[in-house]
């Protein structure tokens, strides 16, 4: 074949991806990292039942392609049915079926600028149309969200609560009353990615078979099985069900499947990863203000650094952090991109970074 038969959306898209993984950075630097505080991953690991469930599991066996077990043990732990749980490769993988499902080309679609970029990539690949509406403040605007869908009458309208990247979130409460202005004809993606780092109150206290909204919750961060691709979808039953016309029906490998339901069923330990996060929250806040800046509140398992400046200061900032063997990020989007984002680490790593921020920030004087 001399020539690639590409469809003429994908010759239209570029070749990108949401997100330069750590690897790609060490591979370029020629270093691995010190201290890994930039993927917001879970570095106090997963229970350790899930382990052993993990390296117990029957590897030469195909995965239930049904995720039954874990489907039901869900089911049990939120007190709905296994006919509104849809699992799949982590919330990204599951946004891309959804998407795919109801995104035509040029269909509308709206999310904040600045919000969770893989969202976009899927909405781009498919053909849809985005729009935006700025974050208010530190806080993604669910009114104004909803009022440019009305506009656009959007098929699709994401919202994560808590936020990334600003850690920011809102009660369940607060986005069930902004749901009354939800047009009738959109769905509302509600991203609970952070939940379980959140206080009380936060998640939706909707039922979860309510048509308006599908809701996206993740073994990746406080459960602590970000390499495993655990996600799962709680929505109603007929909009659950259209996932298997599309979904990879072996997508959910095996060792991931148990090692999901074994976290799950270990609550002491969740319990105690939770606390964890919030001490090191307190600890990155800390580090932040004795260097002169100011830590964002944060419901999540890492923390928005304010640097007062504008966004080629936190770059830079970035940039000296990871010139020190510290992999951190930064928001995407103006004014948010005044901020650096650091994700909860061990006491080592912490340390390290408090050892070397403060190098950072004098190196990005300078610039």
């Amino acid at each position: 074949m001399t020539d690639i038969r590409l469809t003429p959306l994908a010759r239209s898209l570029p070749a990108t991806v949401p997100f330069v993984g750590p690897e790609t950075q060490e591979r370029a630097r020629g270093a691995v990292f010190d201290a890994r505080l930039g993927a917001n991953e879970n570095v106090f690991g997963p229970s350790p039942r899930a382990i052993e469930a993990m390296a117990q599991a029957e590897q030469w066996m195909y995965g239930d392609p049904e995720s039954a077990e874990l489907r039901a043990a869900l089911a049990a732990h939120h007190g709905c049915a296994a006919e509104n749980i849809m699992v799949g490769e982590g919330i990204d993988g599951l946004l891309g079926y959804l998407v795919r499902l109801m995104v035509e080309p040029g269909d509308a679609v709206v999310t904040s600028a600045g919000a969770y970029p893989t969202f976009n990539y899927h909405v781009a690949g498919f053909g849809g149309t985005l729009h935006t509406v700025p974050y208010k403040g530190d806080f993604e605007d669910p009114d104004a969200l909803f009022a440019k869908a009305a506009e656009v009458d959007a098929k699709l309208v994401y919202l994560a609560n808590p936020d990334n990247p600003m850690g920011s979130h809102y009660s369940g409460a607060d986005i069930a009353n902004a749901m009354r202005s939800l047009p009738p004809r959109t769905l509302l993606v509600l991203d609970e990615a952070y939940v379980e780092c959140a206080p009380e109150g936060t998640a939706l206290p909707l039922p979860f078979d309510d048509p308006r909204v599908i809701r996206m919750r993740t073994f990746s961060k406080a459960y602590g099985l970000a390499g495993a691709r655990v996600g799962y979808a709680l929505g109603a039953a007929d909009l659950i069900n259209a996932f298997h016309k599309v979904r990879n029906h072996f997508g959910m490998n095996r060792a991931a499947q148990a090692g999901a339901l074994a976290a799950l069923e270990d609550h002491d330990y969740l319990a105690h990863v939770q606390q964890q996060i919030a001490q090191a929250r307190d600890t990155i806040a800390a580090i932040a203000r004795e260097n002169g800046l100011v830590p964002l509140p944060s419901a999540t398992n890492f923390v928005t650094i304010d640097c007062g400046r504008d966004a080629a200061f936190a770059k830079a900032v970035v940039d000296g952090l990871i010139d020190r063997g510290i992999f951190v990020r930064m928001p995407f989007v103006a004014p948010q991109n005044r901020c650096i984002r650091i994700s909860c680490g061990t006491p080592q790593m912490l340390a390290l970074l408090g050892r070397t921020l403060p190098a950072a920030l004098a190196d990005a004087e300078k610039s």
